[in-house]
């Protein structure tokens, strides 16, 4: 079975269990939702949430967090993974958005980029959810489950964002990402599936039956 042939059932398995699909970090804005990817590094998504649930109400853009300083973020998300690192970065990228970009979320990758604690990733997660922008943004899940369907080899996240982009139209990007890490998470589970057991695992690879090991992003 070619790519190609991988990629309708994957699409049409997808669709079918996710026509409407959640996005995992809840914002109100383009900015609140660059703050939400930063502190989902090396953080679930559920744990930002329960955070941010409280922040955003009352702070929700750069001028706030300029005006909170360093300190005062940290105590606001100091249930977050490494919060004195990520109060830093959402506090000197919420001044240079003041500083340089009118208090705006640039919309391009290269000046997302340039951002503190901004990288690839989540300049692609902005890119798609902030600003409607055909990306895809290959997660921990996304890189895991691209390996099991033998879409890609695994050398690491840019080669497998590449590989991904060759092989499904631009037009299904932004939602299938999202599909893809739901199903990582509801599905082809990183200790259950091991490449055998999930319908798109079976059904892209009937044969298998030893499981897939996977290399780490």
């Amino acid at each position: 079975m070619n790519n190609k042939e991988k990629a309708k059932i994957i699409l049409r398995t997808l669709n079918k269990i996710y026509p409407r699909v959640p996005i995992p970090l809840n914002y109100r804005n383009t900015f609140t939702l660059l703050v939400s990817v930063l502190l989902s590094a090396q953080c679930t998504d559920v744990n930002v949430n329960n955070v941010t649930k409280n922040i955003f109400p009352k702070y929700n853009q750069p001028r706030h967090f300029v005006t909170l300083g360093r300190k005062k973020i940290e105590r606001l998300i100091n249930k977050i993974g490494i919060f004195r690192v990520k109060a830093k970065s959402i506090y000197y990228l919420s001044k240079i958005l003041i500083e340089k970009h009118k208090g705006k979320v640039p919309r391009s990758y290269e000046e997302l980029e340039e951002l503190p604690g901004v990288g690839h990733k989540s300049a692609s997660v902005v890119m798609s959810q902030g600003f409607g922008f055909p990306a895809f943004a290959v997660d921990t899940h996304i890189h895991r489950l691209a390996q099991r369907w033998g879409l890609t080899n695994g050398k690491n996240v840019v080669q497998t964002e590449m590989d991904l982009k060759n092989i499904f139209p631009k037009q299904y990007w932004n939602k299938l990402h999202l599909q893809i890490i739901w199903y990582g998470r509801e599905y082809c589970k990183a200790r259950e599936c091991y490449g055998i057991t999930c319908k798109i695992c079976k059904s892209c690879y009937p044969n298998r039956k030893k499981p897939i090991k996977t290399k780490k992003a």
